[in-house]
């Protein structure tokens, strides 16, 4: 064969092998899109709720959408009976030396009553509370009640930023009015405006002013479902969301209904439902090989040893949630029929919740953290709705249905989480645990002081906190990638 024909056959071979290459490369890409587009499992989501929590059977009209303002009024009559009951309260003596270990100490609690009956002006504290805007509107066949509150002024060139808050139990939304005016008004108070916050804060239906379900089954999921359809009537189609308690399980919740609305979730405390092998095996070896689950210093110190820091004092705490998960109406209408009960009922939670140690005070240590005025608003929330019954039963909905069982508690939450983790929170999560659930965590602080009412007892160091996480999550504009 001639060189020149050599040469020309050499050149159509290496053609036809680029050809060939090519055919292959794009036979490849189109079958490793179509397997993609077509075959690829899609991230789950929780469905949405939609369902008629109403009273009776659900009307064919259309439901009233219509957004009421609403104020906090008491009557005198309602104040009278009240006064009439504390007048006579009976209790009990507590044994020698017992301070807060069997519960409220009843000496205490005598100074509680009478500074309720004598010197607690609830009148003015309504007007603490009428201070930040009220709303009602009807969702699902209930009123829902909220706070919506808007910063004094804007910055030029700045916008607010829409933030769910949500409270649990024994909370209410008054837990959270400290911390509302270092989000909307940053600046008044020494902090940076860089990011100024429009808070959305509702109470949970069945506690507080909001109505309570009629029907059984009003669980995490359902409240969430009520709280996203609440921000989209508001207007707000992307929002972050902040919790604690049952906040935490809700909000979690709407990240996991809603991804691609939720900004950001905030939580103040974190859970693990559902332990994986790796995750009991560091509760036994964990101590002494951190480095190797992923634990930090602080993990060690709060954790171990887990039999006193974690089991025992789950089992020392966790008796509340047995009785509320399984017969809460029995217990909760005492309560509701006593005022000195259910605040004694309230009150420990606030003291051993606060700060574990405060059980060895005979005053429970609760006035170091909280003013009277402040613990008995909250009570007082709690009595004049006549709201326990129906908040203690919240427990039940959602612990009877089995702990790590429902679809909720398998879902991985993918929305940009930041954690503040607070050293006297009941149970502490480590980060290596968290984000097996929180699989998008973008900051996890260990925070330096404060417990499970954190928005309440610490307002600073949440608000800081807030700030920090939103700052992140809004330079990284991680949650537009994560929507992609």
């Amino acid at each position: 064969m001639s060189p020149v024909k050599c040469s020309l056959t050499a050149k159509f071979c290496s053609s036809l092998t680029v050809i060939m290459l090519l055919e292959i490369l794009l036979t490849l890409a189109f079958g490793a899109a179509a397997y993609l587009y077509f075959f690829r499992k899609k991230e789950e989501t929780l469905p949405i709720e939609d369902r008629w929590w109403g009273s009776g059977q659900k009307p064919d009209s259309e439901e009233d959408a219509t957004v009421h303002p609403f104020k906090v009024e008491t009557t005198d009559e309602e104040l009278n009976d009240l006064f009439r009951r504390l007048d006579q309260a009976r209790f009990t003596e507590p044994l020698e030396d017992s301070c807060f270990y069997y519960g409220i100490n009843s000496v205490y609690l005598r100074k509680v009553v009478s500074y309720w009956r004598n010197q607690f002006n609830w009148k003015k504290q309504v007007e603490v509370l009428n201070k930040f805007p009220h709303f009602k509107t009807k969702i699902d066949g209930i009123n829902v009640h909220f706070l919506h509150v808007k910063p004094p002024h804007l910055p030029e060139g700045h916008s607010a930023k829409p933030l769910l808050m949500v409270h649990g139990w024994p909370g209410s939304f008054y837990e959270f009015y400290k911390v509302i005016s270092l989000l909307t008004d940053p600046a008044s108070h020494g902090l940076s405006d860089e990011h100024i916050f429009e808070v959305i804060c509702p109470s949970i239906p069945g506690y507080g002013f909001s109505e309570a379900p009629h029907k059984q089954g009003f669980d995490s999921v359902c409240a969430a479902s009520v709280f996203y359809k609440l921000m989209l009537r508001l207007g707000f189609h992307e929002f972050y969301a902040q919790g604690g308690d049952w906040g935490w399980l809700i909000c979690t919740n709407l990240a996991q209904i809603a991804p691609n609305h939720v900004k950001g979730l905030h939580l103040n405390l974190v859970s693990v439902l559902n332990m994986r092998f790796t995750q009991l095996l560091s509760i036994l070896l964990g101590r002494y090989f951190p480095g190797l689950f992923g634990f930090q210093e602080e993990d060690v110190r709060r954790m171990f040893p887990f039999l006193k820091k974690g089991l025992y004092k789950m089992l020392m705490e966790s008796g509340y949630a047995h009785i509320q998960a399984t017969k809460p109406d029995t217990v909760g209408c005492g309560l509701n029929d006593s005022p000195v009960g259910l605040a004694a009922y309230i009150l420990e939670k606030f003291s051993t919740w606060t700060d574990p140690e405060y059980r060895k005070l005979e005053d429970g240590g609760l006035e170091r953290k909280y003013t009277l005025d402040d613990l008995l608003t909250n009570v007082m929330i709690y009595w004049v709705s006549g709201c326990m019954v129906s908040a203690m039963r919240f427990y039940k909905e959602n612990i009877g249905k089995g702990i790590g069982t429902q679809k909720h508690d398998k879902l991985p939450v993918r929305v940009p989480t930041g954690v503040a983790s607070f050293p006297n929170e009941i149970m502490h999560t480590p980060r290596s645990w968290a984000q097996k659930k929180y699989t998008n965590i973008i900051t996890f602080n260990l925070m330096p002081k404060g417990g499970h009412f954190a928005a309440f007892e610490e307002p600073e160091l949440v608000a800081a906190d807030i700030q920090q996480f939103v700052g992140k999550v809004e330079r990284e504009e991680c949650w537009r990638e994560m929507r992609k």
